[in-house]
């Protein structure tokens, strides 16, 4: 059955609160150069904190992926795109740390010296043009679009028609809940308006990767404003792993920060050996 109530969902609700706090932190940060660059580094905190949530995201569906073949042992267009979404999420994992090349500190390949924007070992910024990359000229329209119509155009109007949220179910897909999703845009965009950083874009990135991983977890877990069985259709267990996947999105955050200390802190002072001051 589906349900609206998504603040009665600690999941749903703490990842809503997490990006808000980090909102917050960025403009309390705006006017310290020093302390953003902190946060928004390479491998600092937001990334850091992305890679968590595309990493968690993508063991979720594949495990969905497996929970349902468990149960319907046979190839249906659910079971494909949990498997193919599960693909493309990692791949985005993968992708937010350069495949861990510079934890690693594995040397660029020299195809990758010559055609990548930042020099690093990942497609999303391979060169294209005089002055863009895959990333900056398709990469974000096309994230913009999808992103525009799964969390609010697709919502609205299943609002009024609820076929249409049986349509997309159908292809093992699911609507995240209207309000959420509009507090995600939201930020989105209080983010580019309000702070002035050469990487405030990786905030927006934040706030997507920990939006879809309360949503997805909420829906295909615990069936919020999902219409098909949940992986976990006991209501009492519904509620104590909720309970527990909303303490878990805390610990991601504050993973993320912990890892920034050791990983991103060379990173930092690799491109302002002055703090940021200078």
């Amino acid at each position: 059955m589906v349900t609206n109530k998504w603040y009665g969902h600690p999941v749903i609700a703490v990842g809503v609160i997490l990006n808000i706090f980090v909102m917050g932190l960025a403009l309390y940060w705006s006017g310290d150069q020093a302390a953003l660059w902190r946060l928004l580094v390479e491998d600092g905190i937001v990334e850091w904190t992305q890679f968590l949530c595309f990493a968690v995201t993508s063991g979720l569906l594949a495990f969905a992926a497996v929970e349902r073949w468990q149960r319907a042992p046979k190839i249906d267009l659910v079971l494909l795109a949990f498997v193919g979404l599960s693909g493309i999420v990692a791949l985005a994992a993968l992708e937010e740390i350069s495949w861990f090349q510079r934890i690693l500190h594995i040397a660029t390949p020299e195809f990758f010296v010559h055609n990548n924007r930042q020099g690093e070992t990942n497609l999303h910024n391979l060169a294209l043009g005089d002055k863009g990359s895959i990333h900056k000229t398709i990469l974000l329209k096309i994230i913009a679009i999808v992103g525009l119509t799964h969390n609010i155009v697709l919502p609205l109007l299943a609002r009024k028609r609820p076929a249409i949220r049986d349509f997309v179910e159908k292809f093992g897909l699911y609507l995240p809940p209207l309000v959420p999703s509009v507090i995600y845009i939201v930020l989105v965009a209080v983010s580019h308006l309000t702070i002035d950083h050469p990487r405030k874009g990786e905030l927006g990135e934040l706030f997507g990767a920990m939006h879809y991983l309360s949503t997805v977890f909420a829906a295909y877990f615990l069936g919020v404003n999902y219409g098909k069985p949940p992986v976990f259709e006991n209501p009492a267990d519904r509620r104590r792993v909720g309970t527990l996947f909303a303490m878990l999105l805390v610990f991601l955050l504050f993973s993320g920060w912990l890892l920034s200390a050791g990983a991103g802190a060379g990173s930092y002072l690799a491109i302002h050996p002055d703090g940021g001051k200078g």
